[in-house]
């Protein structure tokens, strides 16, 4: 590997015998002793000033399943705000939202909260949320596609709702939809959800069965943005926080900061040449 030249005078004092090797594009590896992640942290954010990085032990694979939030991950926005947008609710709703995603509420009980306050409203205006606002986050369908032409399996687990995840599965490419159910009464909102809760607990669960279903020593990727998807990024051979909050990305070892999702493709040594965009 080659040496970089000038080190900061922080990290010579930090005593760590660095080599990074620039693999183009902006992808740098290098070898870091175990010890502090606050001086890796900081090797990446201010001396390699990195956008997205990946930490791993022993090189890199193509994963044999792909598990992914939903919500600010595999799509732009949160559709529950967005949803409460047409019932005049947004800035109240979408102030739960964050404060959950940061790890400050419980998330079944800012969940139920947030569903309850849209009883009333009617179903239609979840089609028309969908057509006029919900949109893919740039790089998703060709991280899904790709990686299923690779043969993983990608499953799209989120605590938002089936109404909004079915049809995104669909557009993206997953093969299978664990979400929430709204609860529908003659056309409209009932406030309440149908069936058990996706929590952080079930999506971990569900990277570790479809992992189990495949064999012993199965390759998992994952990826999220919030406190919910914690437990899932820690239990995933490969954990990625996208445009993530602190608490996600500190517990995730793969990160995209700037960019698309594709950079995860990147990261796992996926050529260009063989992306599949349609």
């Amino acid at each position: 590997m080659e040496s970089v030249e000038q080190l900061p005078e922080w990290l010579i004092e930090a005593d760590v015998a660095l080599a990074v090797r620039h693999l183009g594009d902006g992808l740098f590896e290098f070898d870091f002793p175990i010890g502090s992640a606050e001086l890796l942290d900081r090797i990446l954010d201010e001396y390699l000033k990195a956008d997205a990085a990946l930490i791993s032990a022993g090189g890199f694979d193509v994963p044999q399943v792909f598990i992914s939030d939903m919500d600010s991950t595999m799509i732009g926005q949160e559709c529950i705000d967005e949803l409460a947008d047409y019932a005049g609710l947004k800035a109240k709703i979408a102030d739960i939202t964050e404060r959950a995603m940061q790890g400050e509420l419980d998330f079944e009980q800012a969940l139920r909260e947030r569903v309850g306050l849209l009883a009333g409203l009617d179903e239609s205006a979840i089609q028309q949320c969908l057509e006029d606002r919900i949109k893919p986050m740039g790089g998703a369908r060709t991280l899904v596609q790709t990686l299923r032409a690779k043969g993983c399996r990608c499953v799209l687990v989120t605590g938002g709702f089936h109404h909004f995840a079915d049809p995104v599965a669909e557009m993206l490419g997953f093969e299978r939809v664990v979400g929430n159910r709204l609860e529908v009464v003659d056309g409209q909102l009932t406030g309440n959800l149908v069936g058990d809760i996706v929590d952080s607990s079930v999506k971990k669960s569900v990277l570790e069965h479809e992992s189990d279903a495949l064999g012993g020593n199965v390759i998992s990727l994952a990826t999220g943005d919030g406190a919910n998807d914690i437990p899932m990024l820690e239990a995933a051979t490969y954990g990625f926080a996208y445009h993530a909050k602190p608490k996600a990305r500190a517990a995730a070892n793969g990160r995209i900061d700037e960019g698309d999702l594709t950079a995860v493709l990147t990261l796992l040594g996926i050529p260009e040449s063989e992306w599949v965009r349609d």
